[in-house]
């Protein structure tokens, strides 16, 4: 965990990078030295450690590590070189990031980034953008400045609650700016310095980062990384008793889930789970958050689950990111009326309210949004059937789980060498975040969540460096045949 002090600098002690590194030794054939430079650089690169975060010093390091303090300053050292660190005097060595160079090996001239599970525009959103163009000399004798939302953009998404069988009010409605700034408003709101937050691992990384910069105690609860949860099944029993346990224990202020294809899983919870997740949440006074941005891309599931707030009392996350368009930057949280208005007074320490062209562009998309989804379907069906075929060809030994929903799958790997994969491919040109990004304290080594959307030539691109950094990795070759690990699933 980074701690930061008044101006902002952070640091990081020796216990906790030391969890991070998860199994560093081996990660470069160089030796020690290497190999800790090495995993230190990754956790750069995905944010795990940010820049300018004050590495432990070097006798810190070694006493934790049990390793001369030789080979902590030649990684420390190598860092230097690479440029993903500096010394200051007095302050120690810093983390800090390179100005990115484009390796020469990159395809067709740019990096491959599989760290963003995004759609392409819809058809009709030029249309609709001209419309909404059209629509926009109407408010321009307001100041422009809203920090809730439209009328009209609030009325639609209630009526798109209602749809869903949630009934709702347009004063239940707040508008963001996308679901990340959602999450933060909820969790800076909610929670105090040193509060308690239940929150799913693995899970989508910026909301444990939102979550510690409002000064939470993070609880995780282990995933069932069972998508489609089938009531009753053993995982999601198993995990629906870590919820309860975790509230019993620790009475955290809050707790953050993704009830419908969860990120990165793909996990879905029954109804019944659901139900208890919400009485042991009630029983503790717990605010449950419900994230809800992939809740409604089903690809096969075959039922569209109603919102978690209709089973019991939820704060709703929403975005039109994953539908419509990441590029629409809007979000918007459902909830009580006085929690509402408290978000709103509390929105206008970090900005002023939602552009109108955008909300005006929304309210232009909504009306079709079973349209979106359809499309949507398609493409997510379409993208899943060529990751899989691609990585049964490539990458044999892999186990790719069934994948009824969602943006994403959780690909296991087999072995515990996420990170250096993630490294290797980078130098070959392709970006694609490692295991632990999604978890707490380097866990996930063995896995490695892949997006189910893109541009298909990009993808076929991808898998290909993938087998070949995969082939390249010391051990990776006994897990390379479909016997050896039982092909996909």
């Amino acid at each position: 965990m980074v701690l930061r002090n008044e101006s902002g600098q952070g640091s990081i002690g020796a216990t906790a990078l030391v969890a991070l590194l998860g199994d560093w030794r081996g990660a470069d054939p160089g030796g020690l030295a290497r190999s800790l430079a090495e995993r230190i650089r990754l956790l750069a690169l995905d944010g795990r450690i940010p820049a300018g975060t004050r590495l432990p010093s070097e006798r810190e390091l070694c006493d934790r590590l049990d390793l001369s303090r030789t080979t902590v300053a030649a990684a420390y050292a190598r860092l230097r070189d690479l440029g993903f660190a500096r010394s200051l005097r007095g302050s120690g060595t810093q983390v800090r990031l390179p100005v990115p160079r484009l390796p020469e090996s990159a395809p067709s001239g740019h990096e491959i980034d599989l760290s963003r599970a995004t759609l392409p525009a819809l058809p009709w959103l030029a249309e609709a953008a001209r419309e909404a163009a059209e629509d926009l000399p109407s408010w321009l004798h307001t100041d422009g400045y809203d920090p809730i939302g439209l009328p009209e953009v609030r009325a639609a998404l209630a009526h798109r609650y209602e749809e869903r069988g949630l009934p709702t009010e347009p004063e239940q409605i707040l508008v963001t700016l996308g679901a990340q700034h959602a999450i933060a408003l909820v969790a800076r709101t909610l929670l105090g310095r040193g509060d308690r937050a239940v929150i799913e691992s693995p899970s989508y990384p910026h909301a444990f980062e939102a979550l510690r910069l409002a000064g939470a105690r993070l609880v995780p609860v282990p995933v069932s990384e069972t998508a489609g949860a089938t009531a009753g099944a053993a995982a999601e029993i198993a995990e629906v008793e870590a919820f309860e346990q975790a509230f019993r224990r620790a009475s955290p202020a809050a707790a953050f889930l993704m009830p419908d294809f969860q990120n990165p899983t793909g996990r879905s919870l029954s109804p019944e789970a659901r139900d208890r997740i919400l009485a042991a949440a009630r029983r503790e006074g717990t605010v449950v958050v419900a994230d809800e941005t992939t809740a409604e891309l089903d690809i096969d599931r075959g039922f569209a689950a109603p919102p978690l707030a209709a089973q019991g009392d939820a704060v709703l996350i929403g975005s039109a990111g994953k539908t419509l368009w990441g590029g629409l930057r809007i979000g918007w949280i459902r909830a009580d009326r006085e929690l509402i208005a408290r978000l709103a007074q509390a929105r206008v320490v970090g900005d002023l309210g939602t552009p109108i062209l955008e909300q005006l562009l929304l309210a232009r998309l909504l009306p079709r949004t079973a349209d979106a989804l359809e499309l949507r379907r398609e493409q997510l069906r379409a993208g899943r059937e060529l990751l899989t075929s691609l990585l049964a060809e490539r990458l044999p030994g892999w186990r790719v789980p069934p994948t009824p929903g969602g943006i994403a799958t959780w690909v296991d790997l087999g072995a515990p060498l996420s990170s250096r994969l993630a490294l290797a491919a980078r130098s070959r040109g392709l970006v694609v975040p490692a295991g632990p990004r999604f978890g707490i304290d380097g866990a996930y080594e063995g896995r490695l969540r892949l997006p189910l959307c893109g541009d298909p030539d990009e993808l076929r691109a991808a898998v290909g460096i993938l087998a070949d950094s995969w082939a390249d990795l010391p051990g990776a070759e006994l897990l390379g045949s479909p016997g050896a690990r039982g092909g996909i699933i």
